[in-house]
């Protein structure tokens, strides 16, 4: 079920997590173990990858130790900053039956109450960092595969 980010987008959240769990120590994290780890095509993974690293979201390093990485900076970074990045801010702004002229004068049916879930959702993805998870993800508390 489709109901608020693309799937570029969830693949995004995904992989940035899985990086800032397996770089935490510094170490470098290639497409394949990326593509594996939550269970997306390489190809897909590496075109969102390179779009993360042009905007500085990622850190990536060409050759035979290279991969990509975060940096403890990096860490601060929040969830809305990924969703921004790839789906721009239309998840926190559209109207939630996709018309173009929704707004306060002109509502949709669903424009009051889906102001609230937005406001809602992006609060919660402003406040949750991309190092929040480390812990759970090594104890196989969380995860990023079915």
């Amino acid at each position: 079920m489709k109901f608020l980010f693309s799937k570029t987008c969830e693949y995004a959240i995904r992989a940035t997590l899985f990086i800032a769990q397996k770089s935490r120590d510094g170490s470098k994290v290639r497409i394949k173990e990326i593509a594996k780890g939550i269970d997306c095509p390489e190809y897909f993974i590496a075109k969102i990858l390179h779009e993360l690293s042009r905007k500085g979201l990622v850190m990536s390093l060409k050759g035979r130790t290279g991969g990509f990485y975060l940096k403890k900076r990096s860490l601060n970074y929040t969830l809305a900053d990924i969703v921004r990045t790839i789906d721009g801010d239309k998840v926190f702004t559209g109207c939630g039956l996709g018309l173009k002229q929704c707004s306060e004068a002109r509502p949709c049916p669903l424009h009051h109450e889906f102001k609230k879930i937005r406001k809602d959702i992006f609060e919660m993805l402003l406040g949750t960092k991309l190092g929040e998870f480390n812990e759970e993800l090594e104890k196989n508390l969380l995860f990023l595969k079915t």
